[in-house]
C-alpha cells in the first residue's frame, strides 16, 4: 500500500477517535466481541495495493527503508504515545497494555530471538533487520541492516549463534550473527533446492525439537493439486541443507507454527482457500503429533468440507481435522506457545497468534491477536488478546508475528505500519 493511501487510512482513524481522551498507550479493558468470524488470506491477485496472507507490496529496488546497510539507527522510538499510531484504540483484557517496541521495520514479518536478546526480522522485500532494547526501557534504540537485496526473506531461525533466512526458495546462514550486527555478514548457502514460485512462496523457519529446520511449501494457487509434493506443505531439512523430506502433508499455506511444550508436538495455523463466501472454509490451527500426517488440502476443507471440484470422491474423515476453526479469512499467521511468567496464569502454556485480516471478504476480519488456551492435545478456549487495529472498515495495522522475550512480555510485528509492538502485563 502507499504512503499517501496509508496516511489517508491514518487521518480518518484520527477522526473516528477525535471525541475520545487518548491515554499515553494501549492499556486494558475487557474485549466485546470473542467471537470469531474469520477464514484465509490467499487468491487468485488482491486489488492493486492491497496485502494477503503472504505478501507485501514490494517497491522498487532500493526504496524499501531509510537505513544504510550495516549501519545501526540509534534515534530511540517514541513510547507509547506515538503521534502516528492511534494506539488508544487497541483493546486488551484488564492489566495489558500495548506500546510500540520498534518503528521503521519497513514490511515487518517473522521474529526470531537471539541468545544475546537480538531480536531478528524477517520481511517481504528485501532486507533483514537486527534490533536491540541495550538500556532495557522497553524500546528498541539500535537497529541495524544485516542483509539486503534479498528475494522476500521472510523467514527468520536462531540456532547456535547462527542466523537462518529464508527467502522464496533459498535458505542462507549468517554465522555468529551478533557479533557483526554493525557490518552486512556474508552469508552461506544452505539451500536454494526449494520452488521458486512466489503465490504463497514466503517463508517461516524454525528449528524443531529434533535439530531440524522446517521449511513450509504452500500451494502455489488458491486450490489446486500439484505433481510436485513438497507443495501444500511442511517440509524439513538438517541445519546444512541436507535431507529434505515432506514432514506433513495437505497443508494450504502455514506462515505460523510452534512445538508444544512438554509433548513436542507441532502446531501450525493454515489458511484456507478463496471463493467458497465469507464464512467457509474456515481458517485451522493443526496439531501434529508425528510425520507423516495429511490434513486435507486441496480435497477436504476445515475437517469437514469436501471441495466442491477436487474433493469429488474423497472422504473429509481420511484426513487429520483441525485442533481449532479460527474463522473464515481471518488470515491466522504467526503462533508461539507462551513460556513467560508475565502474563496471568491462564495463558501459561497456552497459544498467542497474529490474525492478519481479510482481503476480499465483504465485511473485513481479523486484524488482532488471539489466545488460544490448551491442555495436553486439546483446545480449551479461544479469545481475543489484543483487537482495534480494524475500524469498522478501515484498519491501520495488520498483525503479522509474535515473539515471547525473556521477561515475558510479548512482541508483535506489522507489516503494514512497518513496527514492532509489545504486549505486556501488569
Amino acid at each position: 500500500m502507499s504512503t499517501t493511501r496509508r496516511t489517508l487510512v491514518f487521518v480518518l482513524l484520527f477522526a473516528m477517535a477525535a471525541l475520545s481522551v487518548a491515554p499515553s498507550c494501549g492499556s486494558g479493558s475487557d474485549p466485546s466481541d470473542t467471537s470469531g468470524t474469520l477464514a484465509d488470506d490467499d487468491k487468485p491477485t488482491p486489488p492493486p495495493g492491497e496485502t494477503d496472507d503472504d505478501a507485501t507490496p514490494t517497491p522498487p529496488p532500493g526504496a524499501d527503508d531509510d537505513t544504510t546497510p550495516g549501519d545501526d539507527d540509534t534515534s530511540p522510538t517514541e513510547p507509547c504515545d506515538s503521534a502516528d499510531l492511534p494506539l488508544h484504540l487497541i483493546q486488551l483484557p484488564a492489566g495489558f497494555k500495548i506500546c510500540v517496541w520498534a518503528k521503521d521495520v519497513p514490511a515487518a514479518r517473522q521474529l526470531a530471538l537471539g541468545e544475546a536478546g537480538t531480536v531478528f526480522v524477517g520481511t517481504t522485500q528485501s532486507r533483514v533487520y537486527a534490533l536491540r532494547d541495550e538500556d532495557g526501557d522497553h524500546r528498541a534504540e539500535k537497529k541495524f541492516t544485516i542483509a539486503e537485496g534479498l528475494n522476500a526473506p521472510n523467514g527468520v531461525a536462531f540456532r547456535d549463534g547462527d542466523l537462518y533466512v529464508g527467502e522464496i526458495s533459498r535458505i542462507t546462514r549468517y554465522l555468529d550473527i551478533e557479533s557483526q550486527l554493525a557490518s552486512l555478514p556474508v552469508p552461506q548457502v544452505v539451500t536454494t533446492e526449494y520452488p521458486t514460485d512466489t503465490h504463497h512462496g514466503t517463508k517461516f523457519i524454525k528449528f524443531g525439537p529434533d535439530g531440524k529446520l522446517y521449511v513450509p511449501v504452500g500451494a502455489p494457487c488458491n486450490v489446486c493439486e500439484k505433481e510436485d509434493a513438497r507443495f501444500a506443505s511442511i517440509t524439513r531439512i538438517n541445519a546444512d541443507g541436507s535431507g529434505q523430506e515432506i514432514f506433513a502433508r495437505g497443508i494450504r499455506n502455514t506462515v505460523g507454527f510452534d512445538w508444544q511444550p512438554g509433548t513436542g508436538d507441532l502446531w501450525f495455523t493454515d489458511n484456507g482457500r478463496d471463493w467458497l463466501g465469507d464464512d467457509l472454509p474456515s481458517d485451522e490451527l493443526n496439531r501434529a503429533q508425528t510425520a507423516g500426517l495429511h490434513f486435507g488440502f486441496p480435497f477436504c476443507h476445515q475437517g469437514d468440507t469436501l471441495d466442491p471440484e477436487l474433493g469429488i470422491g474423497r472422504n473429509c474423515a481420511d484426513y487429520v481435522p483441525p485442533a481449532l476453526k479460527t474463522g473464515a479469512h481471518v488470515a491466522g499467521l504467526g503462533m508461539r506457545f507462551y513460556t513467560g511468567s508475565m502474563f496471568p496464569a491462564k495463558y501459561q502454556g497456552g497459544i498467542i497468534t497474529a490474525q492478519h485480516g481479510s482481503w476480499n471478504r465483504s465485511a473485513k476480519v481479523g486484524y488482532r491477536v488471539m489466545f488460544v488456551g490448551v491442555s495436553g492435545s486439546s483446545v480449551t478456549g479461544y479469545e481475543p488478546l489484543a483487537t482495534g487495529w480494524l475500524q469498522g472498515e478501515q484498519y491501520f495495522g495488520r498483525p503479522v508475528d509474535v515473539q515471547v522475550l525473556p521477561d515475558g512480555s510479548v512482541l508483535v510485528s506489522d507489516d503494514f505500519a512497518g513496527l514492532i509492538y509489545r504486549i505486556s502485563y501488569n
